[in-house]
Order: structure tokens, then C-alpha cells, then sequence
């Protein structure tokens, strides 16, 4: 859905505590391993599909080949 996640147009910037999201990284949730951002708010964009683990996360935000959502 378009503006859901930063690829698609959301804010690069939290409107909660204004940090400015210039890179992603690998984070957990219940759901598995993705790519995406956060702030001290929490988890701000999940910006691929889920991982098995963590090193096919890491592997995927590293090569730029990922399940882009």
C-alpha cells in the first residue's frame, strides 16, 4: 500500500520523538526477522517481508536482494 513503508513514500521521520530514519536494519518481532527501522518509540517501518532468521535477514538487507514489501 503505498506510504506504508519509507520505499513507498512514508515519512523518513518519526512524528513522535523526530529521529530521522536514514538506514535500515534487522529486527525481530513474534512474527520473524525483517528489515526496517525504529526509534526509542519502537518499531517505526517494517520494510520487507519476514525471515526464518537472522542471517538471511542480515544477508538480504546487506545484498540489497530482499522480499521488499
Amino acid at each position: 500500500m503505498p506510504g506504508e513503508t519509507i520505499l513507498s513514500g512514508a515519512p523518513t521521520k518519526c512524528p513522535d520523538c523526530g529521529k530521522e530514519f536514514d538506514k535500515f536494519e534487522v529486527l525481530m518481532s513474534a512474527a520473524g526477522y525483517y528489515i526496517g527501522t525504529q526509534c526509542d518509540c519502537g518499531p517505526y517501518s517494517r520494510e520487507s517481508e519476514y525471515y526464518d532468521n537472522e542471517e538471511d535477514a542480515q544477508e538480504a538487507l546487506n545484498t540489497g536482494i530482499a522480499n521488499w514489501r
